[in-house]
């Protein structure tokens, strides 16, 4: 299995259960990193969840982490396997940083990202093909969150879009653009 893998696509695509495929197969320990704030009084999203969990297996290790995501993916040992689902969520976490913050996390972020030693398998899903947002936070999740996965597209060893119930390796498939500014 690569290093760092990119796993991308729409809603309910499964995304998830793609990155938990490979995951298994990369014959590791896996740590799955959920970056979802717990809602205790929202019933729906505890639902989604419990979905995800159960479908894990159970001598999968999950952590909690939805701001500190660089300190952890730098504490990981290198005989595992990383499973961090997903990068929307943990972009939603921080929408309330101002431009001069979140530009410090991502370059930090994506610093440790090509430092750490194990397998990592990201997941994140694609916001941007619809209109644009009406309200200004939601534009801002939207090019946060693109913006992010084209930079860690561009430096992910295979990168895979979920759609319409089929698996492509864009990595097989595509060229990848220019590096951005």
């Amino acid at each position: 299995m690569s290093k760092l893998i990119l796993v991308t696509g729409p809603a309910r695509s499964g995304k998830s259960e793609w990155a938990e495929t490979l995951a298994m197969q990369s014959h590791k320990a896996v740590v799955y990193v959920a970056t979802a704030n717990l809602e205790p009084t929202d019933a729906e999203w505890q639902l989604r969840i419990q979905k995800h969990q159960q479908r894990r297996p159970q001598d999968w290790i999950t952590i909690e982490v939805p701001y500190e995501l660089s300190a952890t993916l730098a504490e990981a040992k290198p005989n595992t396997c990383l499973l961090i689902d997903s990068l929307g969520t943990w972009v939603a976490n921080l929408l309330e940083q101002d431009e001069v913050s979140w530009q410090n996390t991502v370059q930090e972020f994506l610093e440790t990202v090509e430092l750490v030693a194990a397998s990592m398998i990201f997941v994140a899903e694609e916001t941007g093909w619809g209109v644009v947002p009406a309200y200004p936070v939601g534009r801002k999740f939207r090019d946060r969150l693109g913006s992010l996965v084209r930079h860690l597209g561009a430096i992910s060893h295979d990168v895979y879009l979920i759609t319409g119930g089929h698996v492509l390796n864009l990595s097989l498939l595509g060229s990848p653009l220019p590096q951005q500014e």
